[in-house]
């Protein structure tokens, strides 16, 4: 990928994440890059190519990340490193998961498919150390996920530490 490439999906998604993917135009995104939209649209067709570069970008992030998860065997770490996911979110990729977020409630862009296999391992986990309930502890485990990144992204808690230990000792962890 070219330097100006790079730069126009950068200024994209920060504008996206910080107006909004409707509020954003193809214009506004070559202004913020230093091109002109011509080039946008030869690289990236139109502003829903954009969208999907970047959205590719954050695919690759989030499956190497629950890879990590995924590839684990013992059920208790299995837990404890998605319950620590959205506390260890480095902030240089704030903007992407912004968006991503965004993208839940302002388009039809919203693709969960990335979840399927973790689901399945969380499930597995909660089933072998004897759990009632262990798709309901599952679905438990993404809410608490998804509350502690938007608490996160919106306004960093204080006392993030803290709460991610409150969470793993209620899961014995």
């Amino acid at each position: 990928m070219t330097e100006k490439q790079e730069n126009i999906l950068k200024s994209a998604l920060r504008l996206f994440a910080q107006e909004g993917y409707a509020a954003t135009s193809t214009s506004k995104v070559a202004k913020a890059a230093g091109v002109s939209e011509g080039l946008i649209f030869k690289h990236f067709r139109n502003k829903e190519g954009l969208l999907a570069a970047i959205m590719d970008e954050g695919k690759a992030s989030v499956k190497a990340k629950m890879a990590d998860v995924v590839m684990t065997s013992d059920p208790r770490e299995i837990i404890r490193k998605m319950l620590e996911l959205p506390f260890n979110i480095d902030s240089s990729e704030y903007e992407m998961w912004r968006l991503i977020y965004a993208l839940k409630w302002q388009t039809d862009q919203y693709d969960s498919s990335w979840a399927d296999p973790v689901r399945l391992v969380l499930t597995d986990a909660f089933t072998k150390l004897g759990y009632i309930n262990p798709s309901a502890e599952t679905e438990l485990i993404f809410m608490l996920m998804d509350g502690a990144a938007t608490a996160i992204l919106l306004h960093e808690p204080e006392n993030k530490a803290a709460i991610l230990q409150s969470l793993k000792s209620k899961y014995q962890l």
